[in-house]
């Protein structure tokens, strides 16, 4: 019984030294770590600042002074971008 826990257990560590050399390999660098965040940051922003540019813009049209459509399509810009953040990081 006891060979065949040694086996088991060498071929646990042998799978586990594998792994950790291919992650060794695959690391990615400073500057693909800052594009990637860059890209999280103008998925989630744009969305935001688009909203807020056409809720504006619809809000000009209304008599008076309104807030109604900006304020609502910045809330949905707001949904949309943490949706894509989401989406982006799962991927």
């Amino acid at each position: 019984m006891e060979p065949n826990r040694n086996r088991r257990l060498q071929q646990r560590l042998e799978r586990q030294a594998r792994r950790l050399k291919q992650a060794e390999r695959e690391r990615s660098t400073l500057l693909a770590q800052t594009i990637y965040l860059g890209t999280l940051g103008l998925v989630m922003v744009l969305p935001v600042v688009a909203g807020a540019y056409i809720g504006h813009w619809l809000d000009s049209l209304a008599d008076g002074y309104s807030t109604r459509w900006t304020l609502s399509l910045i809330l949905l810009g707001v949904m949309v971008g943490a949706f894509n953040v989401y989406a982006l990081i799962k991927e």
